[in-house]
Order: structure tokens, then sequence, then C-alpha cells
């Protein structure tokens, strides 16, 4: 974030930008390109970026930057193609940190992204990139205070990372902001940015911010709506596609699991017991699933939390943080975690519910085996999802394996999981009581690890329940 001083970029004036025509692969679409490994200088970064890059530990670019990186260090627009994963975000913060270097200027760049965890990881990188020239970087998302992000974007940061609901507000309310001397746009994940229905919005901003900028547009997968936008919205530009078809990580295993519906919740609990030890994310289709399975899975002791969009942005901070340090080994999440969130040590992705987009699996599945690592992806198929799963099947271009499970032993969970269920839903029903009555002393629970109240009983009434798995529960009491 902007902090208290003014100062604008720190320039190295002897380290001038260098001039990277000769790296013009061609200005078609660019994507066989030679598999020599090339470091982020012969790309044509500047020296103090270079110097940046090892800092961050990127030994060498990926195909994603090799591709993009020399097109926009020329001064054309980018339209970049890439598997999730597979480091968009450098491609796109380094030839804007050298631009910013060569002509040091507040409200530089404006990056839009659709969501607010997303937009606070792409902060991130700006500023690790950026820290030695003194980078400022402001997040407008919603969820947060109008105020205090008037005050930062009186600063006149350099780079603003937004959501397009939230600039528009501050673009119409915010006194004195205004994007007119923009020099580059940034739409990070944009057929996510269309498909969540910002179109309205992200129309008004193209009217406002200058036509003589530079526009990237990066994206995962090409839809109709992004080449619609990318007609509005872009000069001339090089397309840089380093994944045609839609694609997964090699290193990626993908299982599918065909199950009774009514049985779900016990062939959760039954792969988390027998993977113990990994850290998985579970993705719920609504925020009322992946609550209720938080509850649940706490319940039997097992170290869940959920991210969702009825969580207050702190409470939403607070679960990824604490899943990132690792102090919770279950995240239960909606599709507002399925784009572009880095979290290294996801060992296991499991669709308790399936997409009903394809396209939203590979980006569910790409939260795991990133940048190099190996991961496991598992997909609950009931009765009723036989036809999405085939359409997801089809996208990827194979047929998934069958993930091998004991159904015995997951009937001798039935007793367990059933008393859970009956009191997540208790414990649900609290929470929503809680929140019709005013604002108070309960004004800030909807983080259910504060709901202890029926948990008690839990712990007290649950006969042959809990087994030795109570001792585990110790992690949600702790975790106030």
């Amino acid at each position: 974030m902007a902090d208290e001083r003014d100062e604008s970029v720190k320039l190295n004036t002897d380290k001038t930008v260098e001039d990277s025509s000769s790296e013009d692969e061609n200005c078609g679409v660019i994507g066989e390109n030679e598999e020599a490994e090339k470091t982020f200088k012969e790309l044509g970064v500047t020296e103090v970026l270079c110097e940046a890059c090892e800092q961050l530990g990127w030994k060498s670019p990926t195909k994603i930057q090799r591709e993009a990186i020399p097109v926009a260090l020329q001064g054309k627009d980018v339209i970049g193609l890439a598997e999730t994963g597979s480091g968009k975000t450098g491609a796109f913060a380094l030839p804007i940190l050298q631009s910013l270097l060569a002509n040091p200027q507040r409200l530089h760049t404006l990056v839009l992204t659709p969501t607010r965890e997303l937009a606070f990881q792409i902060s991130e990188q700006f500023e690790a990139l950026g820290s030695s020239i003194g980078v400022k970087c402001a997040v407008i998302v919603g969820g947060i205070d109008m105020m205090s992000q008037s005050l930062v974007l009186a600063k006149k940061p350099h780079i603003v990372i937004a959501t397009p609901g939230r600039l528009i507000d501050h673009m119409e309310n915010t006194k004195g902001f205004s994007l007119r001397a923009l020099k580059f746009l940034v739409m990070d994940e944009a057929d996510r940015i269309l498909n969540m229905d910002f179109e309205t919005e992200v129309d008004k901003i193209l009217k406002v911010i200058p036509r003589e900028r530079r526009t990237f547009l990066f994206s995962a997968t090409m839809t109709k709506k992004v080449q619609k936008l990318q007609r509005a919205a872009l000069k001339d530009p090089v397309k840089c596609a380093v994944s045609t078809k839609y694609s997964t990580v090699d290193k990626l295993q993908q299982y599918y699991i065909f199950i009774p519906s009514k049985y779900k919740d016990c062939y959760l609990v039954s792969i988390l017991n027998e993977l113990a030890g990994n850290s998985f994310i579970i993705f719920c289709s609504t925020c009322n699933n992946a609550q209720r399975v938080a509850l649940l899975l706490r319940n039997l002791g097992i170290t869940a939390i959920p991210l969702h969009g009825q969580m207050t942005q702190n409470k939403r901070l607070g679960s990824l943080n604490k899943f990132k340090s690792k102090s919770r080994s279950v995240l239960l999440a909606t599709d507002v975690a399925s784009r572009g969130l880095d979290i290294p040590h996801v060992d296991c992705v499991i669709n308790y519910d399936i997409p009903t987009h394809s396209k939203d699996y590979i980006h569910r599945v790409g939260r795991t085996a990133r940048a190099g690592r190996s991961g496991k992806s598992i997909t609950f198929v009931t009765q009723y999802d036989v036809e999405l799963f085939q359409r997801i099947e089809t996208l990827i271009g194979k047929k998934l394996p069958a993930f091998p499970t004991q159904e015995e032993e997951v009937m001798m969970l039935v007793e367990r999981v059933s008393e859970a269920q009956r009191f997540a839903k208790l414990e649900m029903k609290e929470q929503h009581e809680k929140r019709k009555r005013p604002k108070g002393r309960d004004a800030d629970d909807d983080d259910t690890e504060q709901a202890s109240g029926v948990r008690k009983k839990v712990k007290g009434g649950s006969g042959g329940g809990g087994g030795g798995k109570k001792k585990g529960g110790g992690a949600w009491r702790g975790g106030r």
C-alpha cells in the first residue's frame, strides 16, 4: 500500500531500458517457441528487475513470460493465453515496472481482476518485484472501507489493482481521483471478469481511460466475450498462446469417484482420513454448502476453514492466511478461490460439487500442482452429475481414472457423519439467527470458528461418535 512518503520511483539512470527489438519472434500467434532456456536479461529485462526476480527465486522465465515479455517491451498490446499457475502475473508485471522505471509517473497502471483475493496477490507480486525501486500499489476492492481507500488514492500510487465494481464507485464518488493519465491497462483472468457480468463496469472504465494506452489481456481460456473485449480495447495485439487447447498441468493426477448423492459427506471424510497430513482445497457450489461442510468437518475434529462471498473481507483474508500458514489443513471454498490464488503447498483439490461450467474445472484443479510440483484432484460425481462430468472429460481431452475407495470402510462412517451433519445444521441455524439480531456483541461472527455453542454439545453427547479423532478438535477451539 502507498505510505506517507509521496516519493516518485527511484530511477537508476545508468540502468537504461534495453532495446528488445531483436527479440521479435513474429507478429502473429507466438507459441511453438524454441525450447532453449532463456534468462530474464536475454528477454530484455533491465538489470535491477533481473535482480528482483533472483531474490524472489525466479531462476528462469516460464513459457508465457518468454513469449509475452519481449513483445510487451516493444510497446505492443498483448493477449496472453496460458494455463493457470504458469506465471502470468510476472509476464505483465515486469514490462510495466520497466516502463515505470523509464518514465516515472503516478497512477501509471490499472490492473482489473475478478476477485478480491487475486487483487491482493497481484499487489504482493508488484511490491516484491518493485521493492528496490520504491513502487507504491493500492488495492481497491469491495468489502473494505471506502474512506480509507480514498486516502490511499489521494497519495496517487503508481499502480492501482482493483475489482471493477469498487473502482467505478471511486471514479464516481472520490474527488480528485482520475485515470486520465493512465499508461497501462491490464485485465487479468479476463474471461472471468466478463463471466461475472462486469461487462457494463468494464465498458464504463474503458470510456474514461485514455485511448493512447497499452493494454494487456490475460486469460486461461478464450471465450466469445473476451474476443469481443479484445476488439474493443486492443490495438494490433500480439497473441502469446502457450496452451491452445484447455489443458491441465502434466504433474496433476486427476481422479473421479462415482457415489450416491446422499453419501457425499461420508466419502469426503473417508478421503480426508485416508490422505491425512496433506492440505486440501474442497470446492463447493454455494456459500451455504461451503459453510455447512466446514462445520461438519470441524465437528469431526478436522481443522477446516471456509472461504466464500458471504464472509466479510477481513474474514476472507484471515481464512486465506490461516490456510497459507498451514495452521489449517482444509479450505472449504466456492469458486471465489478457483482463480489465480497461488498457495504453493496445496496437495489435493476435491470437487465436492462438480462445476457447472467445464472451464471452471481447469481453474479449480489448477490450485494444485503449481510451478512444477505434483498434486492430486478428485471429483465427486453423483447420479445427477454424469453429463457435466462427461463435458469436463471432453474439454480436457482425457478419460479420468476412478479413485480407489473401500465402500465397506466408508459405510462404517455413516453414523458418525450423520450425527455431525445434524449438529452442523443446528449450528447453521444458530448463526442465521445471530445475523438477524441487531448488531451488537454478535456482529462479527461469520467465521464458524467462533460458533462453539453447539460444538460443546457434540463433545458432551456424541456417544461413540468421536473415537480418537476428538483430540484433533483442539485446532478449532484454539483458532480464535
